[in-house]
């Protein structure tokens, strides 16, 4: 998300940043591209204006700190003003209730309601440690509530049953005496969409919002309809009295506007961002990050937060212990690091969050091609044998053409696997003496926090 207007406000600082001193003129141009940068990312009209009437009224009587040049304090100043565009800081639920507490999750058809309430209670079970009980109020979706039982399942909380037969609100009632009775800490309540808003959507879902009485009413819209989010956003605001935003498909939005217009419209904070189909793909929203990515800071913070949580710590710990012993760095252990990387996203998503990352120019479609590479390479190793992984040498004419057979793939892509394997065992290989590590993993680009052997991959 944001690709777009990141570009766009990255060009207007580098230009900025040759300027000896600022002045009405240059802050001037350097406005009009901030607003041709948000009026492309579709951001509201009224909320470009304010946004930037307040950059120019700050930029234009601003004191420039020693040590920084004028481009550097007008990036600052555009860095505090998208931060309080989008909410100063991150809303986490309020949960604090005698259990169950209830969460309503309102929004149109199509918008990921179903598969957002799993990623919801799988977030809330891993990281919260919260029992979760999962119900679908939606009797008019063919499935819906069938999905959401699969989905319960997958994750392991709980799912209270209920049938398209049913009325919504008996649905609601039903379920929250369930939860009480399961002793469950949270319970997430599906709710029907519609392909539009109409008066009948709203009857219905002011009546299950009166028999749930929840503590949060989270409303989940699609980032990739734009303008028409925060119109259906603003309409759902006024039926219910609504305490949050969960933007779906944020991997697929290069442009970002609903993000920051949708706080400015509602006054509604975003609490968590959907960004991609599996079900660890939601994260929350905190804008003070979001406006370092937007800007080409990186989001240091929120890549040690997933490396926390998704680095298989006791693999990396095995892999430390062994290059510490000079042992060698086989096939394996590079299956094993690519498949932690693509947990983690995949590369694209971690050098969006690598400091200085976001400047750099890599060629339209060099990321996709590596990531198709990266996946390669786990099919390949895959169709090797434990003896061929730990003593690559072996392979050979014969072998690379069995294995290339076997993955689906041409020796040249197996040669090719071999080779980058080969520069990671190098690398590997300096990192093996002990305290070098360490002094490794501080020089990878001075990234605050990663010093001292974060568990990385790679």
């Amino acid at each position: 998300m944001f690709e777009q207007l990141g570009d766009r406000l990255q060009e207007t600082n580098k230009k900025l940043r040759g300027q000896a001193r600022l002045s009405d003129e240059n802050i001037s141009d350097a406005m009009r591209e901030v607003r041709i940068a948000l009026l492309e990312a579709d951001v509201s009209l009224p909320v470009v204006k304010s946004f930037v009437a307040r950059v120019k009224e700050k930029a234009v009587g601003a004191d420039v700190s020693k040590g920084i040049n004028p481009g550097q304090m007008v990036v600052k100043i555009v860095q505090d003003e998208l931060v309080q565009l989008m909410g100063a800081a991150n809303d986490a639920l309020n949960l604090a209730q005698t259990p169950p507490a209830i969460i309503l999750v309102a929004g149109l058809q199509g918008a990921g309601k179903t598969t957002t309430v799993a990623k919801l209670a799988n977030l809330l079970k891993q990281r919260e440690g919260k029992k979760v009980m999962v119900v679908s109020a939606d009797i008019y979706r063919p499935a819906a509530i069938e999905q959401l039982r699969i989905l319960a399942e997958s994750i392991d909380v709980l799912h209270c049953a209920s049938s398209a037969d049913q009325k919504p609100v008996a649905i609601v009632k039903s379920a929250i005496t369930s939860a009480k009775n399961a002793v469950a800490d949270v319970l997430i309540i599906d709710t029907a969409g519609r392909l539009h808003i109409d008066s009948e959507l709203m009857d219905e879902i002011k009546a299950v919002h009166k028999a749930a009485n929840p503590v949060e009413t989270l409303f989940v819209v699609d980032s990739m309809t734009g303008q028409d989010a925060v119109i259906s956003a603003k309409a759902f605001d006024e039926a219910l009295p609504l305490t949050g935003i969960i933007l779906t498909k944020t991997d697929g939005d290069a442009r970002g506007g609903a993000a920051l217009s949708i706080r400015e419209v509602t006054g509604k904070p975003i609490k968590f961002l959907g960004t991609g189909e599996k079900i660890d793909g939601i994260e929350a929203f905190h804008p003070d990050r979001v406006a370092s990515r937007i800007l080409g800071m990186g989001d240091v913070m929120t890549l040690i937060e997933e490396a926390e949580q998704k680095v298989d710590k006791v693999k990396a710990e095995k892999l430390v212990k062994k290059l510490r012993k000079g042992k060698g760095f086989d096939l394996s252990d590079y299956r094993d690091q690519v498949a932690q990387m693509n947990d983690m996203g995949g590369i694209e998503s971690m050098m969006d969050k690598m400091p200085g990352m976001g400047n750099m120019n890599i060629p339209t479609g060099a990321l996709g091609g590596m990531i198709g590479d990266m996946n390669m390479s786990i099919a390949i190793i895959n169709s090797m044998t434990p003896m061929e992984r730990t003593h690559p040498l072996l392979i050979k004419g014969g072998r690379k053409k069995r294995i290339a057979a076997g993955s689906g793939t041409q020796i040249q892509d197996v040669n090719k696997t071999l080779k980058q394997f080969n520069q990671m065992q190098k690398m590997m290989k300096k990192m093996g003496g002990k305290g070098k590590m360490a002094k490794m993993m501080r020089g990878m680009g001075g990234m605050p926090g990663m010093g001292g052997g974060g568990g990385m991959p790679f």
